[in-house]
């Protein structure tokens, strides 16, 4: 694999070594339908692709950890000892291993030593396909086959999440390490995020391509608006509590959510937790869709999704909209939709492979002339999780 090729003589000029590293790499992901149903109680479903994160190490025979990466070539390598593993803002993307570093061996898992380590990842930054959670297990599962800690992988992806949650301080769900440690070529998993239950779905594209539009937006929004959407679940969800017994909107099939809505004081908090309801069920309806092999219908449920997203739970934007409804009028395109947070980042659209060239060609068109700058496409493969590269 030629990537691996030229990441170890990088390594070896770097790190000022002859000797060869052991490679691993970790996916980023892309959620193919349920949007914001993860903290409101229901499923997600999400698939690991090609573009992730490498990382190559040599234990040391010092306690000294040395990171370095080829995406931020200008902060150089940044260094730390197993016996300092605090935050530091200096350290900048380096906090990611070493936040695993310290949660791995919190759980009792003993690294003697140190190691030095070459990042690159392909993932196109601030795209929302989950770059950090990448470096997170791309770590953990070099940790594992450097030091043999036979950490088992759903507490590994548990970690990745710990990492976020207290050491970066960014309140988010499991699915992307989930995804990204659980991966399966051609496959996408429908994941319960209360329960971490899941079901493995074949994804039999044949003559079409998935393929992500990147607005080229940065996702500034994001933040503050998923936390007031997030409060208006909870609100709507503590409405319908006065009378039914539900501990999440996940519990709710339409049909109870239908006869039940009134509950729910505010109408804008009742659009939310309508998209919540029908999303989830959107993601169980995909699951069958898949396994019987109805591509087309799988598509109609993408474009469901987002029209709930953009009317009901307001999260897609100018940039969104222009790339879906672009896609939706084009020929060959069977489903498109946005994925991830909203409000910039990327959409997804499965295509016949035949118009892709033309497809790319004609969206980046429309969105340029209607935004004023490019879109960026990416064909996404989608493959295994987190592993080591052995050939």
């Amino acid at each position: 694999m030629n990537t691996t090729f030229n990441l170890t003589s990088e390594f070896q000029t770097i790190f000022e070594t002859t000797l060869t590293p052991r490679t691993f790499f970790a996916p980023g992901r892309i959620n193919l339908i349920g949007e914001h149903t993860d903290y409101n109680g229901g499923h997600v479903f999400p698939a690991a692709i090609s573009y992730g994160t490498y990382a190559l190490a040599r234990e040391r025979e010092d306690q000294t950890f040395r990171f370095y990466s080829m995406n931020f070539p200008e902060l150089g390598i940044i260094e730390c000892t197993l016996s300092d593993l605090a935050y530091k803002e200096a350290d900048n993307w380096a906090n990611y291993p070493k936040g695993m570093l310290l949660f791995i061996e919190e759980t009792g898992h003993e690294i003697n030593q140190g190691a030095d380590i070459l990042y690159y990842g392909n993932i196109p930054n601030g795209a929302g396909l989950s770059s950090s959670a990448s470096i997170e297990l791309a770590t953990g599962v070099l940790l594992n086959g450097l030091y043999d800690l036979n950490l088992e992988r759903i507490p590994m992806i548990r970690l990745g999440q710990k990492v976020e949650n207290e050491y970066i301080g960014v309140n988010s769900g499991i699915m992307d390490q989930f995804a990204i440690g659980m991966g399966k070529k051609d496959h996408a998993i429908l994941l319960d995020c209360q329960t971490l239950e899941f079901e493995y779905a074949p994804i039999v594209l044949d003559d079409h391509a998935i393929i992500i539009m990147n607005t080229n937006k940065q996702r500034s929004l994001a933040g503050s608006k998923y936390n007031e959407r997030r409060s208006q679940c909870e609100q709507a969800l503590s409405d319908l509590q006065q009378k039914l017994s539900i501990t999440s909107l996940g519990e709710l099939t339409p049909g109870e959510f239908e006869k039940n809505k009134h509950l729910i004081n505010d109408k804008i908090n009742q659009k939310r937790a309508k998209h919540a309801v029908y999303e989830n069920a959107r993601t169980l309806e995909a699951l069958a869709k898949l396994t019987s092999g109805d591509l087309n219908g799988f598509g109609k449920l993408m474009n469901q999704s987002h029209l709930s997203l953009r009317d009901d739970y307001e999260v897609t934007g100018l940039e969104l909209d222009t790339l879906v409804q672009a896609a939706w009028d084009h020929e060959g395109v069977i489903g498109a939709r946005m994925t991830g947070a909203g409000f910039g980042g990327c959409a997804i659209a499965v295509v016949e492979k035949e118009n892709v060239d033309h497809f790319k060609k004609n969206i980046n068109e429309i969105y340029r002339e209607k935004v004023g700058y490019e879109a960026t496409f990416y064909i996404a493969s989608i493959g295994d999780g987190a592993k080591e590269i052995t050939e």
